[in-house]
């Protein structure tokens, strides 16, 4: 039995699609992308979606119509991947990490709430695993410092406070307070990467809810000239007989999904709700076997959320870094794929030579040093999952302490 961590699964309705797109003689940004970011919309409750051709664009994208730039400071977790944070160094902004709340994957809100200043202009919450982060608290500190907020360009005055931009690159799905993610947020980012719940093999979307003063409209229209080199036409208007004149209004950025990207969403919209139920059945199995093991689990149901369960972290009782690379190595052993979410941002390379350093996030180094993520995809088997989590146990056991 071979296991692996997380294939796509394409269908062949998804297939039909992108063969249905590729005879239309329509396979770049076309009627397909907008009917995809139409649904994506009327899914997660906000008022307007871009797609574009990642979820690190999107960000991107975010905080350049945001306005922030240099002399400005974005707030975001030590516990993340880099994409949560790399984007706020490619727009010439400062990096202010902040840590985990001792036992959490999710970083310190009175941490965050200390960092705020003058300079801050955005938070950067990231959903994790498909849990996502307390939408109301972050915005309930940013509404007690937005005394502090010197605003920069029209959408920064018009918010009045610092904006709370997340990224749900993980969260896709998941419910906080009986909404979909992202209709808490100011912006929402999410990725359709190939091993996401939802994918369209790469690809990502920025969605967001109205700003009072800003016409919704206008600012759709200023991501597509983000997005599409400051093109004052996209492909599908320049097309139109005789309509081929255009002007580039900016120096901007290639960023834009396809319809074959979008071909892919469409299909898989129409089988996410049982996609989403066969990895609550997964997590539900993996729940029964491992509930007197050694290990604590990332829990996908609370009080408020219900988690899209994209990832099952667990961490095993009592290790060190070597211990935990030893039960991987023991688990590949048996012909299973697992992972590791994540190594801190501060023991990075890149991060490090920005001046970060590991030791000022001890709460974050203790979630990773002991941290295991066991597969989770809607094509494991009921068998298949058994086995990977009594293989699991059988494991640990020799390790925790």
């Amino acid at each position: 039995m071979k296991i692996e961590f997380s294939p796509p699964d394409i269908s062949q309705l998804e297939i039909d699609e992108v063969v249905d797109t590729l005879k239309s003689g329509w396979i770049t940004t076309g009627p397909k992308t907008k009917k995809f970011e139409k649904l994506i919309t009327e899914y997660i409750g906000t008022e307007k979606t871009v797609c574009l051709n990642s979820a690190t664009a999107a960000l991107e994208l975010n905080l350049k119509i945001l306005g922030i730039g240099e002399g400005d400071e974005v707030i975001v977790p030590a516990y993340t991947y880099t994409a949560s944070s790399s984007i706020v160094d490619h727009v010439g902004a400062k990096i202010v990490m902040v840590d985990t709340v001792p036992g959490s994957y999710f970083m310190d809100y009175e941490k965050m709430a200390e960092k705020i200043n003058e300079k801050t202009k955005a938070v950067i919450g990231v959903d994790i695993g498909g849990v996502p982060v307390d939408y109301h608290r972050i915005r309930s500190i940013l509404e007690e410092k937005k005394h502090l907020f010197k605003p920069a360009n029209k959408i920064q005055e018009a918010m009045g406070r610092v904006a709370l931009v997340n990224d749900g690159a993980h969260s896709f799905g998941s419910i906080y307070y009986d909404e979909k993610t992202g209709y808490y947020s100011d912006f929402i980012s999410f990725s359709f990467h190939a091993v996401k719940n939802f994918t369209t093999g790469e690809g990502g979307a920025l969605s967001w809810n109205s700003i009072e003063g800003i016409d919704d409209d206008e600012l759709y229209n200023d991501l597509q000239l983000l997005s599409l080199h400051g093109q004052s036409k996209d492909a599908l208007s320049k097309m139109k007989l005789g309509a081929w004149e255009y002007d580039v209004v900016g120096p901007y950025y290639k960023m834009n999904m396809t319809d074959i990207m979008a071909a892919i969403g469409l299909a898989q919209f129409e089988r996410y709700d049982s996609l989403l139920k066969r990895r609550k059945e997964i997590v539900k199995i993996y729940e029964d076997i491992l509930k007197d093991a050694p290990v604590e689990t990332l829990q996908h149901r609370g009080e408020n959320f219900i988690s899209n369960c994209h990832l099952y972290l667990t961490r095993v009782n009592g290790i060190e870094v070597e211990d935990r690379n030893k039960i991987i190595e023991e688990m590949a052993d048996k012909q299973i794929a697992t992972n590791v979410h994540y190594k801190p941002l501060p023991m990075m390379t890149a991060y490090k030579n920005l001046g970060f350093d590991i030791k000022d996030y001890p709460n974050a180094y203790k979630q990773y040093q002991n941290e295991i993520t066991l597969p989770l995809h809607s094509r494991l088997t009921d068998e298949e999952a058994e086995y990977v989590a009594k293989s699991y146990v059988e494991i640990v056991k020799k390790y925790a302490k």
